[in-house]
């Protein structure tokens, strides 16, 4: 990998700047918005009616782009995750928030972490990194 001041690419890839945003398929635009805004907590920073919202997420922004008429994407088939610096009281601050948990797992040394799902199934993490770092 090599970097040419703000970009980066791999020997054979193109420059990237970085990851610019990630974005679920969502059926109620308005649930959607309430569950990473209020639930999650997340700042939303863009609204375009009931199509497209974005929400700051520190490197990067997640997105939810609406389900219209001959779009029949699934949910899932990726995993926002965000990092946090101590997965229990995030944990506990989301549960009481009505966030039911499923998969979890702590990687000895390197990582924990928590799954959970939006409204629309779409699936998402929680981690905490071991020495604050990845």
């Amino acid at each position: 990998m090599r970097s040419d001041g703000d970009s980066v690419r791999t020997d054979r890839g193109i420059p990237v700047r970085g990851l610019d945003h990630v974005y679920y398929w969502v059926t109620d635009m308005d649930r959607a918005i309430h569950f990473y805004r209020d639930t999650l907590g997340l700042a939303l920073r863009r609204r375009d009616g009931d199509e497209w919202a974005e929400f700051e997420t520190g490197s990067a922004r997640l997105a939810l782009h609406a389900r219209g008429q001959g779009h029949a994407a699934a949910s899932g088939g990726a995993t926002a995750v965000f990092q946090v610096d101590d997965l229990d009281a995030s944990k506990s601050m989301l549960a009481s928030r009505g966030v039911s948990f499923g998969h979890e797992v702590e990687v000895k040394g390197f990582a924990r972490f928590a799954s959970f799902n939006d409204p629309d199934g779409n699936t998402l993490q929680i981690i905490e990194y071991a020495n604050s770092g990845r």
